[in-house]
Parts: C-alpha cells; sequence; structure tokens
C-alpha cells in the first residue's frame, strides 16, 4: 500500500481502516487530502486482500470539519472549479469503490465533512457528533456533491432546509433526519464499526459488489428500469464460484469459504 501525506491507512485481516490525517486542521479537506483520498480508494478498490473498508479521521476532535476555508480565500473562479473538481474525484472514488465504505464519524463532520461521509455506503457516529453543512454562513453553498447525495437520502425539501440554515444536527437529529445508519457511545463507536465490518467480510465479496452496484446505478432511475437493472444483473451472480460455493454450503449445512471469484 502507497503512504500518504494526509492519510493513516492500516489493513488487518481484510479490513482496511482509512483515517485523515490533520487533526490540527480538524481535518479540513484541502487539496492535498483530497488527491489523496482520490488516490488511496482507488488503490483499495484493486486491492484483492480488503473486504471492506472503515473511513475516519485522526483525532478525538473531528472527522472532518469541513473544507479548508484558508485555502479558498484567494481562489480564482478558476481555482475553484479545479478544487471543485477535486473534490467531486475524491468523493465518487469512495462511493464507486466496489468495497464497502463505512463512514465512523465523531465530532465535526461539516461542510465537506458530511459530503465525505454520504459518499460512503453508510455512517456510524458517535453520540457527541455535529452534522451539518455550514457553506451559506460563508456566502457559499456545498460544492462536493452535497446538494445531490443529500436530496437524494432524505428528500429535497429537508436538504433545503438543511442547506438554507446551515443548521447543525446532533447525533441524535441526525439518526432521525435519516442521515445516520447508528448513533453509538463515543468509547463504542470504532467497536461497532468494525464489528458490522467484520459481519460483511463473511458474506460473498463479489455479491455485495454487484449488489452495491445496483444500488447505486438504480436510485438515479426511475423503478422500471431499476428493476430492469436488478433483473439484468441479477443472472451474472451465477457465473461466480462465490455463487457455487454459497449454495452448496448452504445446502451442506456448512460455512461458505468465500474467494471472491
Amino acid at each position: 500500500m502507497s503512504e500518504y501525506e494526509n492519510l493513516l491507512i492500516s489493513i488487518e485481516d481484510r479490513l482496511a481502516t482509512v483515517k485523515v490525517n490533520r487533526p490540527k486542521a480538524l481535518n479540513a479537506l484541502n487539496g492535498g487530502v483530497l488527491a489523496d483520498l482520490e488516490q488511496a480508494f482507488t488503490e483499495l478498490d484493486q486491492k484483492s486482500e480488503v473486504g471492506c473498508i472503515i473511513l475516519t479521521g485522526e483525532g478525538e476532535k473531528s472527522f472532518v470539519a469541513g473544507a479548508d476555508i484558508a485555502a479558498m480565500k484567494t481562489m480564482t473562479v478558476l481555482d475553484a472549479q479545479k478544487f471543485c473538481d477535486l473534490g467531486h474525484r475524491a468523493m465518487l472514488a469512495v462511493e464507486n469503490c466496489r468495497k464497502p465504505v463505512i463512514a465512523a464519524v465523531h465530532g465535526f463532520c461539516l461542510g465537506g465533512g458530511l459530503e465525505l461521509a454520504l459518499a460512503c455506503d453508510f455512517i456510524f457516529a458517535s453520540g457527541a457528533s455535529k452534522l451539518g453543512l455550514p457553506e451559506v454562513n460563508l456566502g457559499l453553498f456545498p460544492g462536493f456533491g452535497g446538494t445531490q447525495r443529500l436530496s437524494r437520502l432524505i428528500g429535497k425539501n429537508r436538504a433545503k432546509e438543511l442547506i438554507y440554515t446551515a443548521r447543525m444536527l446532533s447525533a441524535a437529529e441526525a439518526f432521525q433526519w435519516g442521515i445516520l445508519n447508528r448513533v453509538c457511545e463515543p468509547s463504542d463507536l470504532l467497536s461497532e464499526v468494525e464489528a458490522v465490518a467484520k459481519d460483511i467480510l463473511k458474506k460473498g465479496p463479489v455479491a455485495i459488489s454487484l449488489a452495491k452496484e445496483v444500488v447505486n446505478r438504480g436510485t438515479d432511475l426511475d423503478l422500471t428500469s431499476g428493476l430492469t437493472l436488478e433483473k439484468n444483473s441479477f443472472p451474472l451472480i451465477f457465473a461466480t464460484q462465490d455463487c457455487k460455493e454459497g449454495v452448496s454450503a448452504f445446502l451442506e449445512k456448512r460455512k461458505a469459504q468465500f474467494k471472491g471469484n
């Protein structure tokens, strides 16, 4: 695995943990972090020894507190376009990774941080977390996918409310709004995320990868088109060794030994 200036990455028993590593800046997203995220998730996507990924932030104060505002002060329109393009590529690298990606959120998860979490498959957060899209307080608006992913997750009207008011939600409120999958005690956050990740790792990796693709692609389609996508994708899994192994193991009443092919 490559070394990254702004990320800490560890891999153990097919579980990769990626930490944004700028704790003194509350893990704010600058160009370097975004470039590292894009490259790291592209690399992890190709690693057969990785089956699931946890994304979190280094330090106790913040998952990611947002984009680096200091870096924006002198941006021209062209600079902003390049920064936005880089942000979108980083988020898409996370979202399109064929491995399940779980965000483990603690502390501040604001602006670009929430946009990064929304690019993950689902989000667990500590009860002390604060989540929101405060960009309009600065005369900006979300530019790393927040306007689109959030509205698809919780509905257009609620997304507008959160964006227009720059309201900061508690973890309990974010759970009620449908942004979070689970709220954990701060001391239990990583252990609960790891437990779910390890459970996922017991399942058929090709099936999970294909299911992720169908869910992600189908969400933007009308129901009939989404059902057609599912119908056309489902038979493909029968060409895999994992499918043969899973069915055989069930019938033979034994634990499946998936190989990811």
